[in-house]
């Protein structure tokens, strides 16, 4: 055993302890035999596994051989010396049992393994067999050199700060002759422990130095399966992350197009809205000004015959000019005085004699009247706007 594995040993076994003292164990173990239930008959022995532990006894004049919970021996054996068809009975015993599996247990009786209930403090957890190691005189008649002894936690309450614990030791002299018996057939063990109705107790009072190493070969395959799965586990992740960024890209697009779209909505609204302002404007601007020809007949009523206009023009603030000769020029304002549509003439300059025509030459200006808000009847000099317009 190398160095580092020494010296990583301790924390392993205090991990290995922490997790046999917790309830995980006894809910996987639930939880695997509520789900082999579920499988078909023919699969349940493929997800079996696990130790498979045979227990084996020693009467005094045979041995014996069950299956560990059942009370039926597999296979029985004289004791009295090695008996030559001992290993083809085991191995007939044994045949339906993965070897992989396989667990061999030596049962002690129990008028032979002393047994001793202790409360210890919570410090001795961490390395219980030294503890007992330096206990073992003062809690046993024994040394540790005379005994093979083991100590497992149990459960229940304990005084704050100490738990309980149970050592169990066996004389060497008792044990030495039973593993040589077995070492001359031909038997290998893993554990040597006490017997518990048709079970065991659960202990292994066999040194670490005596118990065997079994290579696990499915170990190697459960962590390469163990691996596949993490392994296809991210790629699951990283695909569905894969498959949310490009429905989030997809999305993203799609909102993008919608808002161009909505910019584009929203710019022929306003364009409509401007449009039918433009021409509500227009039609409310036309409907409050006066018609052109309206105000060219108004004119033409008002002026005398004998008066000529050579310009006549209204700007946008409803400014009119008259431009243009009349042999009485000041009589213009009195004629255009009554105008519904013409209001403020006066005269812009001084009025001046044509010397070809023989009459006065004005320039007039006046304020073209906004019509009323409100609808009236129109006035008597006055035409239709339809007929105006035609």
């Amino acid at each position: 055993m190398s160095t580092t594995t020494q010296s990583l040993r301790p924390q392993v076994d205090r991990l290995r302890r922490s997790w046999r003292a917790s309830p995980m164990p006894a809910f996987f173990a639930w939880w695997g035999g509520e789900l082999r239930e579920l499988l078909p008959s023919r699969w349940r022995s493929w997800f079996g596994g696990g130790a498979d532990w045979h227990l084996l006894q020693h009467d005094g004049a045979s041995w014996t051989l069950r299956r560990s919970g059942d009370a039926e021996p597999l296979a029985r054996w004289s004791g009295a010396a090695v008996d030559p068809a001992m290993p083809a009975l085991l191995a007939d015993a044994l045949r339906s049992v993965d070897r992989e599996d396989l667990r061999l247990a030596l049962l002690l009786p129990t008028a032979s393994v002393l047994r001793r209930r202790l409360v210890l403090p919570l410090a001795a957890r961490e390395n219980l067999q030294q503890v007992m190691a330096f206990e073992m005189d003062r809690q046993t008649p024994f040394s540790v050199a005379q005994v093979y002894y083991a100590v497992h936690e149990l459960s229940g309450a304990a005084p704050e700060g100490r738990f309980n614990a149970e050592l169990v030791a066996v004389p060497r002299s008792t044990l030495d002759p039973l593993l040589t018996e077995l070492q001359n057939m031909g038997i290998t063990i893993d554990a040597a422990d006490l017997a518990m109705e048709e079970g065991r107790l659960g202990v292994n009072l066999l040194p670490p130095e005596q118990r065997p190493r079994r290579l696990r070969p499915r170990r190697r395959l459960n962590l390469a399966l163990a691996s596949a799965c993490v392994l296809l586990l991210v790629l699951v992740l990283a695909q569905w992350l894969h498959n949310r960024q490009s429905s989030l890209a997809e999305m993203q697009t799609d909102v993008e197009s919608m808002h161009g779209e909505a910019q584009q909505v929203a710019s022929l609204r306003q364009q409509l809205q401007d449009n039918a302002g433009a021409a509500g404007f227009l039609v409310q601007r036309k409907k409050n000004s006066v018609a052109m020809l309206s105000l060219l007949r108004a004119a033409t009523e008002r002026l005398p015959e004998t008066a000529w206009l050579e310009r006549f023009s209204v700007d946008n603030t409803g400014q009119i000019g008259f431009q243009g000769q009349s042999p009485q020029a000041t009589k213009l304002l009195d004629a255009l005085k009554d105008s519904p549509l013409i209001t403020h003439a006066s005269f812009q300059g001084s009025i001046q004699p044509d010397p070809t025509t023989g009459k006065e030459r004005f320039y007039m200006t006046a304020q073209l009247r906004e019509p009323p808000v409100a609808s009236g009847k129109p006035p008597a000099n006055a035409r239709p706007r339809d007929e105006d317009s035609e």
